[in-house]
């Protein structure tokens, strides 16, 4: 399905990498940014990531990809500042919007292929979000054109959690990790990076 948006959240501040951008870390050889972006396309849809205005090195690590940058002059605000603007950027006739955060390295193509497979297989009206094999919410999380109202109002840092609050939701299992994993800190990259030549 075309009409699926995906939503890569890319504006975050990294602030605790201690003056390194964790979205330019190189997963398989280049900034992990890229990479989600390219996971993203390969589902044929349209591809938004939103940006900071003082991190322009995320823009450049995107060159060459057809991807619409979203620019969030208020992405100190929270990662709510990202949603709004990434669903108030959106073309008018999607079906849904998979949510997306750019800093989670494992999740590949084929996982973003499962949750929106399900997602339509659902009557594409239902939440539809990520998992650990062993069913642990995760990302990404798909959400049906008629929740666009209530995402265009989410505030704070806590992205869309409210919305999540109390829906009926469908949980697809991705392998291991792939829907949990989110590296904020240089030891956490470094120890991932170390569990993957080891596995």
């Amino acid at each position: 399905m075309d009409r699926v948006a995906i939503l890569l959240l890319a504006a975050g501040a990294s602030a605790r990498m201690r003056g390194a951008d964790k979205l330019l870390e190189p997963v398989d050889g280049v900034p992990v940014l890229r990479r989600q972006a390219r996971a993203a396309l390969a589902l044929h849809g349209p591809v938004l990531v939103t940006l900071p205005p003082d991190r322009p090195n995320r823009a450049v690590a995107l060159d060459g990809l057809k991807v619409r940058r979203v620019p969030v002059p208020d992405a100190s605000r929270g990662m709510a500042a990202s949603i709004r603007a990434g669903v108030a950027a959106m073309p008018k006739d999607m079906a849904g919007v998979m949510i997306l955060p750019a800093d989670m390295p494992e999740i590949d193509a084929c996982d973003l292929c499962a949750v929106r497979d399900a997602f339509e297989q659902a009557g594409g009206t239902r939440i539809t979000r990520g998992a650990s094999a062993t069913g642990v919410p995760g990302h990404p999380v798909l959400f049906p054109a008629c929740r666009f109202p209530e995402l265009a109002r989410v505030h704070g840092d806590i992205g869309a959690r409210e919305v999540l609050k109390g829906a009926q939701i469908i949980l697809v299992p991705l392998p291991g990790q792939h829907a949990l994993t989110d590296l904020d800190t240089p030891e956490q990259w470094a120890a991932w990076r170390a569990a993957r030549m080891t596995a």
